[in-house]
């Protein structure tokens, strides 16, 4: 049941039933984070996203036990909700499961469409919370360290959006790194920001890109304000899709001496500071806002996410106003309570959940490094960053002769090995709190199978030409992002499109880290680039031609 067009009405005319309000202090375990006030006005509210996580822990028996008793909110009111013996004349159509599809019911049984229930006045509503979203959420920003936090059922791909459309208006510009995420693209569509590209630090041998440092950032702000202009935001991913970390405080100290908001996509860093030998989080470095891929590495259903906010200078009803025009108006209240369970799970003893998945990355580590032929990534290859996500394994094949996508292949037709992302010479493993030592041992097996078949080359080692993997580094931008997007268009042979403007957003998938992006050039480099990857068996993304015959230009 959809309420959206009642937000701006009195309560009153919500429902005539009470909402069910299950307040955040009945759910507060005591090993919350509380904010810590401060006299110094431009770090009052960041300050206290400087403890760690790790800290976060409880302590004895009694904390333990008290935890037991406080419920996650907003799992507390869907399970209650659905209890009820209602005559339902309301959405969705199987009516909490009596008319499911047995198709699905079969496969994953009826428990899920009973609780698929709609913005209900007890379950309160998404974008003008009262009850157990509002205090599922209180909830969430004390366990990561937020001033507030938004539960997000679009993915971390609308928090970028909204994030980047709340700072940015038409004509500002925003700094962010070359190889962002397509959503910080599409953010610039539809916000009217004007990019101030930052290329990012690029390892050929691994063909693969790392960070930004502060210098980068500052270089851009300087040269900005040579042109008499100022960034509007600064936009930092970290860690990457491969782990690297950039160095979050030093970029957030340069950003707030400028008073500029620095947003952090951190979808592949939810567990960041929750444990000693993880790195720490954004917010914990100073970040304005950070958004959240929570079901990652935790354990919320895949597309929910968060957004965090911290600091003082970002206006929060302009986040508000932002998600309300990109998030759904009937949003799926499994994705928001995942959030609120997996908030919870953490809350309870966060170091002993990671324990487990970091021991078994470091001892698979361990053994891996020793095979001949195989090398894995470290901060070796990427030393002006401060940290790597040490539950992200990458592991390089080319002394093998073998590209990714072939190790791929040859790991998952023998051993059913599944990774998380293929790259042109090497595979990446994403590690979690599911991870199993079956599955590790398999993959410690399968890696060893893989050495002893293969040829392991000694000088000769079959290369990619060098010259085209660095696709980033050379790009010239003939129309912004927005202006390129609604500009007419046309489609050319790809023999014929070099020198135009590009007219669609080209990218190998996964990452969804895009070579060619609209209004820009289109280069030698950049479609040797993606001609090369797609001969190694890589998914080109965002083409309307996917083999590549052809490409969509803006027409002059």
């Amino acid at each position: 049941m959809n309420y959206s067009h009642l937000l701006l009405l009195p309560q009153v005319a919500f429902s005539h039933r009470p909402i069910l309000q299950i307040q955040a202090s009945t759910y507060q375990g005591s090993n919350t984070v509380e904010p810590t006030k401060t006299k110094d006005k431009t770090s009052d509210i960041r300050n206290h996203n400087k403890v760690r996580r790790d800290e976060v822990v409880l302590c004895d028996t009694e904390k333990t036990k008290q935890q037991q008793y406080n419920p996650p909110p907003l799992v507390t009111a869907l399970k209650v909700s659905a209890q009820q013996n209602a005559a339902t004349f309301h959405f969705p159509g199987h009516n909490r499961g009596r008319i499911a599809p047995s198709s699905l019911t079969h496969l994953i049984g009826l428990k899920p469409f009973i609780h698929d229930l709609p913005e209900l006045p007890e379950l309160d509503n998404l974008f003008s919370p009262q009850g157990p979203i509002l205090d599922a959420q209180k909830e969430a920003a004390k366990l990561f360290g937020a001033l507030e936090t938004w539960f997000l059922v679009g993915g971390t791909t609308c928090g970028i959006q909204a994030a980047i459309m709340a700072t940015c208006s038409p004509g500002d510009y925003l700094i962010l790194p070359r190889n962002c995420h397509l959503s910080a693209i599409s953010a610039m569509v539809l916000s009217g920001a004007i990019p101030k590209y930052i290329v990012p630090e690029y390892d050929v041998e691994w063909d693969i890109a790392g960070g930004v440092t502060s210098s980068q950032v500052e270089k851009a702000i300087e040269e900005l304000e040579m042109e008499g202009r100022k960034p509007a935001a600064v936009f930092v991913t970290s860690p990457t899709y491969h782990g690297i970390c950039s160095n979050i405080s030093e970029i957030s100290r340069l950003c707030h001496s400028h008073r500029i908001p620095i947003i952090v996509d951190e979808a592949h860093g939810a567990h960041l500071g929750f444990h000693p030998q993880l790195p720490s989080s954004a917010l914990q470095q100073g970040a304005d806002l950070a958004v959240q891929s929570t079901h990652k590495v935790l354990c919320s259903l895949t597309q929910s996410s968060m957004l965090h906010m911290s600091g003082n200078l970002v206006d929060r009803e302009n986040i508000s106003r932002c998600l309300q025009v990109l998030q759904s108006t009937s949003p799926s209240y499994l994705l928001l309570a995942s959030l609120d369970a997996a908030r919870h799970q953490l809350t309870e003893n966060p170091k002993a959940l990671f324990d487990k998945p970091l021991q078994l990355v470091t001892e698979a580590n361990n053994v891996i490094r020793r095979l001949p032929g195989i090398s894995i990534l470290d901060s070796l290859s990427f030393p002006k960053f401060p940290a790597m996500d040490p539950l992200r394994l990458t592991i390089g094949f080319r002394q093998l002769n073998l590209s990714g996508y072939e190790a791929d292949e040859i790991l998952y037709k023998d051993n059913e090995i599944i990774c998380e992302l293929v790259g042109t010479t090497s595979l990446t493993f994403a590690f979690n709190l599911g991870t199993s030592k079956e599955h590790v041992e398999r993959l410690v097996s399968s890696l060893k199978h893989l050495v002893s078949t293969a040829t392991l080359t000694q000088g000769d080692v079959r290369k990619m030409d060098l010259g085209v993997l660095a696709p980033f580094a050379d790009f010239t931008t003939s129309l912004i992002p927005r202006d390129a997007f609604f500009r007419s268009k046309r489609k050319v042979s790809i023999e014929s499109c070099l020198g135009e403007v590009c007219g669609e957003l080209i990218c190998p998938y996964p990452p969804g880290i895009p070579v060619l992006i609209p209004g820009e050039i289109i280069t030698e480099r950049a479609l040797d680039y993606l001609l090369e990857v797609r001969s190694k068996g890589a998914i080109i993304s965002g083409a309307s031609d996917p083999q590549l015959s052809s490409i969509v230009v803006c027409n002059k």
